[in-house]
């Protein structure tokens, strides 16, 4: 939520968006480093996007992580959770820069990116009934749930 407050409220405080602000390095003409700019496909004035580090490292670490599960329980990129929270992030960053173009100010975009990986890959989990295997980093695979339902039947 520091995000969405720092773009969406403080303006109605302090007359501007103190994360673009921040951000652009206001008057100074110093931007802040962990920055990407990035070309408007089509913009006349040549105006750019940007792209804060934060919202490529955060869902990146999920990510990262979930390829890692995906590995060790030997599933492949679509039958794991590493394809699934891509398309995620791929969707959510065009909804990012579909909110850019339809409100024409600076979004926060996590706010998009969040549901499209973390969102996507809860509910993936949730419904194979995993999830407390995905949360504590235990490979979920075919073998492992058949050996855990052959011990939990008794001798």
């Amino acid at each position: 939520f520091f995000d969405i407050f720092w773009v969406f409220i403080s303006p109605l405080i302090f007359t501007k968006s103190v994360m673009v602000t921040v951000a652009t390095g206001g008057n100074t003409g110093e931007s802040v480093p962990m920055l990407l700019r990035i070309p408007a496909v089509g913009d006349p004035l040549g105006n750019d996007r940007m792209l804060g580090f934060g919202d490529i490292a955060l869902p990146g670490l999920l990510v990262s992580y979930l390829r890692r599960h995906d590995l060790q329980s030997h599933r492949r990129i679509f039958e794991g959770y590493f394809g699934p929270a891509l398309i995620g992030y791929f969707v959510g960053l065009c909804v990012t820069i579909c909110a850019l173009i339809i409100m024409k100010m600076g979004q926060p975009a996590l706010l998009y990116l969040v549901p499209g990986t973390l969102g996507t890959t809860l509910v993936i989990a949730h419904c194979r009934g995993e999830l407390s295997l995905l949360w504590e980093g235990k490979p979920s695979n075919r073998e492992r749930r058949l050996e855990e339902e052959g011990n939990s039947d008794g001798p």
